[in-house]
């Protein structure tokens, strides 16, 4: 578990949830907090010159919204506030996790999410195809669940495919890190249209969900225990929504198999799943390798 957390923030109450969740998370493992505001880059406009009094109202309105968020964060946390010029949102976040050597990306729903859902805008899933380290997608409401709620259970969605390994690394190392137990998530879904019969094709994929369980667990380190279970439906979405999901519960999901190596890419499974979980979301670079999962 990396030892700082960057923020995507706004003034807004996706940026508020986004440090509040942050917030859980660092009393829980013992991480750093770095609150990053993007703020649109020097010489953005082409047809009108910088203006200097505007850019110093500019950079005291950030200061004093940084402020704001600052004033959120538990006092036993360590944190830091950044301004950050930068062409976009995403680019300002990835340039400074590099630089300060952050581990996750932390940033809310976008605006018209209802209470404990998720929502994509155009800045979030910027992030998604760009970004090296793991983003933490949290949910509209993060904010209400309670601070003493910490990280309750970990739930880890597995399968065989390329980037399962950097995905449980990640997740034992977080476990490890803040104490929360491990539940192992496999899904057995039919996603074909009503005419098939889909009685054989569900009896081979419960097999199979059953063998994915059961071989993760086995690679688990020594001393690291794991629930597992099997979530069945007609639909990834029907799956989900079958779960039992605690306040303060985060679920990890790996990349897609179609991402560039050290690069996120949400896969049409993870979409899905993201519509219906009402729990913060940590999408998992698939070549992220155990060492940097444990900074």
């Amino acid at each position: 578990m990396t030892a700082r957390i960057v923020v995507g923030y706004t003034a807004t109450k996706a940026g508020r949830d986004a440090v509040a969740f942050a917030s859980r998370l660092a009393v829980a493992s013992g991480a750093e907090i770095d609150i990053v505001l993007v703020l649109p880059a020097e010489g953005r406009s082409v047809i009108t010159p910088p203006d200097a009094g505007y850019d110093r109202y500019l950079r005291d309105q950030a200061d004093a919204w940084l402020a704001e968020a600052a004033a959120h964060v538990p006092e036993q946390v360590a944190h830091r506030e950044h301004a950050r010029y930068a062409d976009s949102f995403a680019e300002g976040l990835i340039d400074i996790a590099g630089e300060l050597g952050g581990g996750l990306i932390v940033v809310g729903a976008a605006d018209g999410s209802s209470r404990g859902r998720h929502r994509l805008g155009s800045t979030t899933s910027e992030l998604l195809h760009s970004s090296d380290v793991p983003v933490v997608l949290v949910p509209r409401g993060a904010r209400k669940v309670a601070p003493e709620a910490g990280i309750s259970r970990l739930t880890v969605a597995v399968g065989m495919r390329p980037g399962a390994e950097a995905l449980l690394d990640e997740a034992v190392a977080l476990s490890i890190a803040t104490g929360a137990p491990l539940r192992l998530l496999s899904l057995v879904t039919v996603d074909l249209p009503a005419s098939v019969d889909t009685g054989v094709i569900r009896i081979a994929g419960a097999a199979h969900a059953d063998d994915v369980l059961a071989a993760t667990r086995r690679s688990l380190p020594a001393g690291v225990e794991a629930e597992a279970v099997t979530a069945r439906g007609a639909s990834i979405e029907e799956a989900v929504t079958h779960l039992d999901w605690q306040p303060g519960e985060v679920i990890l999901v790996g990349s897609s198999r179609l991402a560039q190596p050290r690069r996120l890419f949400l896969g049409s499974t993870a979409a899905k799943m993201l519509h219906e979980i009402p729990v913060p979301m940590v999408v998992v670079p698939r070549t992220r390798t155990r060492e940097e999962a444990g900074r």
